[in-house]
């Protein structure tokens, strides 16, 4: 008995870690890193530019299983948690992030450069 119960203990030890990882979810690191893919998107000179970066935004905000989400894109939030909405917790932060969404969405859609811009903007803003 004594053993099983050291055995049942070490298992628990070297368990915890692993299972307290989604605890580790920092939702305001991927807002963080979100607005700062908006904000670089919203200075780039070629729509390609934009688009990229607004990728990169969305996937930081929606997380892997997140609508949107494009795993053909880089997620610069990949070690950061699963998406800023699915981690936050604050109702009125998920409404603002998924506002800042609509416009991430707007903005990959867009083919006018200065439209595109515009929506990578207001998504930075919604992000501060």
């Amino acid at each position: 008995m004594k053993k099983l119960t050291l055995v049942a203990g070490a298992v628990a030890l070297v368990l915890s870690p692993v299972l307290a990882l989604p605890a580790l979810a920092d939702a305001a690191q991927e807002v963080s890193t979100a607005a700062t893919h908006a904000g670089l998107a919203a200075k780039q000179g070629a729509i390609d530019g934009v688009h990229m970066h607004l990728h990169h935004a969305l996937n930081c905000l929606v997380g892997p299983g997140g609508e949107g989400f494009d795993a053909g894109q880089a997620n610069p939030c990949a070690k950061q948690g699963n998406g800023a909405i699915p981690d936050t917790t604050d109702a009125a932060m998920k409404a603002k992030l998924e506002g800042a969404v609509a416009s991430a969405k707007s903005g990959i859609a867009a083919t006018d450069l200065a439209m595109a811009k515009a929506d990578a903007e207001k998504t930075a803003a919604a992000l501060k």
